[in-house]
């Protein structure tokens, strides 16, 4: 019979088990993930499955990276998300989640652009690190994506963004991300982006300071392809700064929703 593994599909004796192809193939395999569940457990196999073996600690080849991704979100997930090419508008506590989430989902393409550089007042909510402070977020950010999967396009701008540069550079996205903390940025992008690219959607995000109700933050659709996150109204102020858990959120709403979006899913729309 054959068996799809490590993406490769290979010849095997007719009932043979799970132990035995990774006895065969991978030896020193000790993570075993079988139709997109890792398993402990043999079991005899009859040619339908789908196999990927990894060593712990060894890093995988970019085929072997490609393989574990398409067991994990399964080939019709897996293949729009790697096509995707998705921009991100700031690289703080919103965009540097995004960023990340979208990264370890297998996106293929991040267009991000951010002028500012790491602080420590950052560290509170922002993907970065003590020894990236006076980095520019957008360098910064990048070293820690390349970490994550060092495969993927990933095309970073340290640069301010304003209406005439954001149209050639995100012309090409299939979904826009707005992940700025400043209103009239917000508004600004929203304006440009809405009146430029009407057909793109924009995901954009209000209200997520302080540390109120999780179950307050939503994704709503505001008018046609725009879309926000947030619980819509609560902004910073004395006693409700930003705070990682429910940026955090409000971040993973967004980046929930591109998801959706690049597999043709309503993000509004229950399941």
């Amino acid at each position: 019979m054959q068996i799809l593994v490590n993406e490769k599909l290979l010849e095997f004796p007719n009932h043979y088990s799970l132990f035995q192809v990774r006895d065969t193939v991978a030896p020193n395999a000790d993570l075993i993930i079988c139709n997109g569940t890792t398993c402990a457990c043999n079991q005899t196999l009859d040619g339908t499955e789908r196999i990927v073996l990894i060593q712990r600690g060894i890093q995988p080849n970019v085929d072997e990276l490609e393989a574990l991704l398409l067991a994990r979100h399964t080939p019709e997930v897996h293949q729009p998300l790697k096509n995707a090419t998705v921009g991100i508008a700031g690289a703080g506590g919103l965009g540097s989640a995004i960023a990340i989430a979208l990264m370890r989902c297998g996106v293929g393409h991040l267009i991000i652009a951010d002028y500012d550089v790491v602080e420590p007042s950052n560290l509170n909510r922002q993907h970065y690190f003590l020894d990236q402070i006076g980095q520019p977020k957008v360098t910064a950010l990048r070293e820690t994506l390349r970490r994550i999967n060092p495969f993927n396009s990933l095309q970073c701008e340290n640069v301010t963004l304003d209406c005439d540069n954001i149209p050639p550079l995100f012309s090409e996205v299939d979904v826009m991300v707005e992940a700025f903390d400043c209103p009239e940025a917000k508004a600004m992008i929203s304006q440009c982006w809405l009146r430029t690219f009407p057909h793109k959607p924009l995901v954009a995000a209000s209200g997520m300071a302080g540390y109120g109700s999780s179950n307050s933050i939503t994704t709503r659709r505001a008018l046609g392809n725009l879309y926000i996150c947030g619980d819509g109204t609560t902004a910073v102020q004395p006693g409700s700064g930003l705070m990682a858990p429910r940026v955090g959120i409000a971040a993973h709403h967004q980046a929930n929703t591109v998801i959706r979006l690049l597999l043709g899913i309503d993000p509004i729309e229950e399941n």
